[in-house]
């Protein structure tokens, strides 16, 4: 089943959904497979290290060194990798409200970490999106 690509489409139907728990993102020097037991919901290879998003509490469990600490909204509207301005968009509102976004998209769906403290307030944000 493919994802829905026209942008207004997306906009009006999807339906945030702020995500219990508390992520950071860390780097590590590991292999991907030593960082399994760490439950990572998402990874990313760069050149300088492996980065590797996981609760905190998985983080302070295993001394892992992070900056902030971030909510998850996931996007819940099955967006096509080949959606044109959903990111742009999401971002734009949400720097409207002073709030950064941290955007992850995955096959189904694109998510946005932000700043806890922020959370609520990217919600509300991102709702207007449907009025």
């Amino acid at each position: 089943m493919s994802g829905i690509k026209e942008l207004e489409t997306l906009l009006q139907s999807m339906s945030p959904e702020l995500q219990d728990g508390e992520f950071v993102f860390c780097t590590v020097k590991s292999s991907l497979s030593e960082v399994v037991s760490l439950q990572p919901i998402a990874t990313f290879m760069e050149q300088e290290a492996l980065t590797v998003i996981v609760e905190k509490q998985q983080a302070e469990q295993a001394n892992l060194k992070f900056d902030g600490v971030f909510k998850l909204i996931t996007l819940t509207v099955h967006s096509s990798l080949d959606a044109v301005g959903l990111t742009a968009a999401v971002a734009t509102k949400l720097a409207e409200y002073g709030i950064s976004a941290n955007v992850v998209a995955a096959f189904f769906h694109d998510h946005i970490f932000v700043q806890i403290d922020k959370a609520e307030q990217a919600m509300l944000a991102l709702a207007e999106f449907g009025k």
